[in-house]
């Protein structure tokens, strides 16, 4: 349900977007809906305390790159169809090994730069470098790029907080902060809109922070891979949309290089999965983490 969620906001920032609303326009309504509604859906349930912080700063710097990567996605999913863009959101576990091994340091393994290369061959097929790109614009794929990237750094700055903040409180400060960014280009951006498209943008609002706790609350009381998996079923949806509501579907190239993208995600997510169980037997994938790896930092 939290796939069908989200694909449901990208549509409806699309069909906002062909209504004249800018993406700052967007991204404020997006975070700005989600900070009462999550702060009521936690008194409601006698959680709110899960909101304290004495990270406040840390917040503030994750926000501010998840607010970049959600202008990417907003911008990607007004340019591109919607397929191609929700594609292009799954290279983000892709750049994270590429930062866990040039940035981090870690060691990565040969079965996650296999991932690596087979993601990135996959990239290359739905972009066609040098060749026609058909109606696929290039602001767009870069905007769609570029949320894979920021998204893949926000989960580092994810698994930080995690070590002593609630996954709700992520997400809440998230939208918190965010909502304050974008505000600061509502002056610049903002204009008056006529009655249904108001409608549309409360509506990206609410499905965008339906997803959200649906997302957070399947990590909850599911298994992490088995969510991440489900992650993918994504395509559908954005398809069904691009199609029924938009009537147009991705190039041939995205159905040739997708597969091979989401091959090389679950190909990391196997093997995170597998290392985890080796250093501790009860050990899980860290959910804040995966959870900013689905195509949203959304």
């Amino acid at each position: 349900m939290a796939m069908v969620m989200l694909s449901t906001m990208f549509m409806l920032v699309k069909l906002a977007g062909r209504h004249g609303v800018s993406a700052a326009e967007m991204v404020f309504w997006r975070q700005a809906m989600s900070v009462p509604l999550i702060a009521g859906w936690l008194l409601a349930t006698g959680r709110i305390g899960q909101l304290k912080t004495r990270r406040v700063s840390s917040h503030a710097f994750r926000a501010t790159s998840g607010t970049l990567g959600l202008v990417c996605n907003v911008t990607a999913a007004m340019l591109l169809p919607l397929p191609v863009g929700t594609t292009l959101g799954f290279t983000a576990p892709l750049f994270a090994v590429l930062i866990t091994a040039i940035v981090v340091r870690d060691k990565v393994g040969p079965w996650r730069w296999l991932a690596v290369v087979l993601g990135f061959a996959g990239v290359l097929v739905i972009t066609r470098p040098g060749g026609e790109t058909g109606a696929l614009p290039l602001a767009g794929l870069a905007a769609g790029l570029g949320a894979g990237v920021i998204v893949a750094v926000v989960s580092f700055q994810i698994r930080d907080l995690a070590r002593t903040e609630a996954p709700i409180a992520c997400v809440f400060w998230f939208a918190f902060f965010g909502s304050l960014f974008a505000a600061v280009l509502l002056p610049f951006y903002g204009q008056s809109h006529e009655p249904r498209v108001w409608m549309l943008l409360v509506a990206v609002g609410l499905a965008g922070t339906l997803a959200q706790l649906l997302i957070t609350a399947a990590l909850r009381h599911g298994a992490v891979a088995t969510v991440v998996v489900m992650d993918y079923t994504a395509l559908i949806w954005a398809t069904a949309y691009g199609y029924t509501i938009f009537g147009d579907l991705p190039p041939a190239s995205t159905w040739l290089g997708a597969p091979l993208i989401i091959a090389a995600g679950l190909i990391i997510t196997w093997r995170e999965h597998y290392l985890s169980k080796r250093i501790s037997p009860t050990s899980s994938l860290d959910e804040s983490a995966i959870e900013e790896t689905v195509p949203t930092a959304r």
